[in-house]
């Protein structure tokens, strides 16, 4: 078959629609936002306006200019409208990949504007930073301001200036608190409404996703910007062999395994050839079924999906084909037509070489849901300075326990599990090699599970130091309070400073001469024998080696041993973890040291 190139066929380019993610923290509004829009959008659209496309909805201009009334007039507009992905969150837009970046041309960052900064939003921060994507803040809620006067779906501006000047501080003061914490994070934003240069600045849109307030701005700046800063991303050849994300992988009746998509550039055709990334290598395989949701009218019919020819970009299409059971979440997809299959599964290689995560020789083991979901962890670990030995998608197998096994430092005998779930021999053989295991669908939050487990191993790690070294202490032996002389001595002391312990070998400093008096057995208070003694009691001590009235006397300032190399440590590691007057009897005992010898202890 001879082979085309684009010159002899000649290139049908056409802007195709952008694609939109919805981010932000739970309980912020994304899904209500989402809602609200498809609601309008059906509502204000004639019957088979809107469509339901396959893990997103297609708005298009004529029913944005409705919903958004004289703020949009769609003659201004090349663009076909706005593709909205169904499944809010940064979870599903780190997923969502093209070529080395995010597969979301555009996103809407959803604060609650009476909560501010969640840590789910700086998370999302993070990622749109992470892919430079160009996004605008939805500050939501505005409805719940005290005494807010609710007028559903008009503009934003127009319902704050509506309001009572008490109400209107408040929410300027709510929205000024967001435009700060923007800030922090080094964007420069302001009112969507003041701002000139939306590449420099980002622009804070106020909504109620409840009342619709707000949206009709949302959809306005959306389409402003995309019209503005995304016509030349989004000429594609309208004809030319399709290239896609896969969103997820799933079971479907009748069908098998298939792959839900979102298809970028190009055309996917029901007799096309794919590749598609795999968990370990491309796969290669034929489209047997494009499928898409039945029109809204025809829901009610028995089968779910309806059949069609081709899938222009930008559209999210499922797609039944043989041996998808290994695709990934986040994989390419591309179509081969005229080029070499090899040449197309370089291309594919090449995309999922883009998206490994660097690994050290030693760090914990990281398991995750998709690419992008894996890349997004492992981008927070890094920022975290939380090194990764082994990270892949899937669930959580033997294997995994196996790997996390091997590593060195007890802190990386860890699996972070992302959204994933865990195979019960693997739970089993983690129980039985000590290997920990953190499950968690929120990245911050799996994340500080693991911090706080590392700081409980070093805690117990200090405990167990402290536990092992000699603590400082200094007593005085009591006038008229020697029991026996010798073979112990014992005599009555008063504490006067730091923790004093059995089995200690106490010494007694004669000028710049430290004297070795022996070793004390035992302590007791009030007839009960005790293990330690803290500064201001009186105790009773046996101390072996000494005769009282020769080596000791009553009156004597004996000291806890400390040896040098835990005078260092103590000095040098644990004075957070000693007492205030420990710090103090170790600070005298290193000075008479080092009045003899300058460097002993350090």
């Amino acid at each position: 078959m001879a082979k085309h190139n684009h010159s002899e066929q000649g290139e049908q380019t056409s802007l195709r629609t952008p694609i939109v993610a919805v981010l932000g923290h739970v309980d912020h509004g994304k899904t209500t936002l989402l809602d609200e829009i498809r609601g309008s959008a059906v509502s204000e659209a004639e019957a088979g306006a809107i469509t339901q496309h396959i893990g997103s909805t297609a708005v298009p201009i004529s029913v944005i200019s409705n919903i958004a009334g004289e703020l949009v007039d769609p003659d201004d507009f090349d663009l076909p409208g706005l593709l909205f992905i169904d499944t809010p969150g940064h979870h599903s837009f780190s997923t969502l990949r093209s070529r080395g970046g995010a597969l979301a041309d555009i996103a809407i960052l959803v604060v609650d504007v009476n909560d501010g900064f969640q840590p789910q939003t700086e998370e999302a921060v993070g990622i749109l930073r992470r892919t430079a994507t160009p996004f605008i803040v939805a500050a939501n809620k505005i409805d719940t301001v005290p005494g807010w006067n609710p007028d559903p779906g008009r503009p934003s501006k127009v319902a704050i200036e509506a309001q009572s000047d008490r109400v209107e501080s408040d929410l300027n003061e709510n929205l000024y608190e967001i435009i700060g914490q923007l800030s922090d994070e080094d964007f420069s934003a302001d009112m969507y409404w003041r701002v000139q240069n939306f590449r420099k600045n980002i622009g804070v849109v106020p909504i109620s996703a409840e009342t619709g307030e707000g949206v009709p701005d949302l959809l306005t700046v959306l389409m402003g910007l995309s019209q503005q800063y995304l016509k030349e991303k989004m000429e594609i050849d309208v004809a030319g062999p399709g290239a896609g994300t896969v969103l997820e992988v799933k079971d479907t009746h009748g069908f098998g395994t298939t792959i839900d998509a979102v298809v970028y550039d190009g055309t996917i055709r029901a007799d096309d050839t794919i590749v598609v990334g795999g968990q370990t290598e491309p796969i290669v395989t034929d489209v047997r079924a494009l499928l898409q949701p039945k029109p809204l009218s025809e829901i009610r019919s028995d089968e779910e999906f309806e059949r069609v020819e081709a899938v222009v970009a930008a559209d999210g299409v499922k797609i039944a084909a043989p041996d998808l059971g290994d695709a990934m979440a986040g994989a390419p997809i591309r179509v081969v037509r005229d080029q070499d299959t090899r040449e197309v599964i370089q291309t594919v290689e090449t995309e999922l070489a883009d998206i490994e995560v660097p690994t050290d020789e030693e760090g914990i083991t990281v398991k995750a849901d998709t690419l992008g979901s894996l890349e997004a962890l492992a981008g927070t670990l890094e920022e975290s300075d939380i090194p990764i030995m082994h990270a892949e998608v899937g669930n959580v197998a033997p294997r995994d326990v196996r790997m996390a096994e091997t590593a060195n430092d007890p802190v990386h005998r860890t699996i972070l599990a992302f959204n994933v779930e865990m195979l019960e021999d693997a739970r089993q053989l983690a129980t039985q090699e000590d290997v920990e295991l953190f499950e968690h669908d929120v990245i911050y939050r799996l994340i500080q599970s693991y911090e706080d487990h590392i700081e409980a191993i070093q805690e117990e790690q200090q405990t167990q130091i402290l536990e092992n070294i000699t603590r400082p202490a200094r007593f005085e032996i009591l006038p008229d309070h020697t029991f026996r002389q010798s073979d112990p001595a014992v005599v009555g002391v008063e504490i006067r400073g730091g923790l004093l312990r059995r089995n200690t070998r106490v010494v007694r400093f004669q000028g710049d001469k430290v004297e070795r008096v022996g070793l004390l057995k035992s302590i007791q208070d009030a007839g009960e024998d005790v293990d330690e003694a803290r500064s201001g009691e009186r105790v009773a001590v046996s101390i072996d080696g000494p005769t009282v009235g020769r080596q000791i006397v009553e009156g004597d300032t004996l000291w806890a041993e400390i040896p040098e190399k835990h005078a260092k440590i103590l000095e040098q590691e644990l004075t957070g973890d000693i007492s205030a007057d420990e710090r103090e009897v170790l600070s005298m005992y290193l000075e008479k040291h080092r009045t003899r010898d300058p460097f002993w202890g350090k």
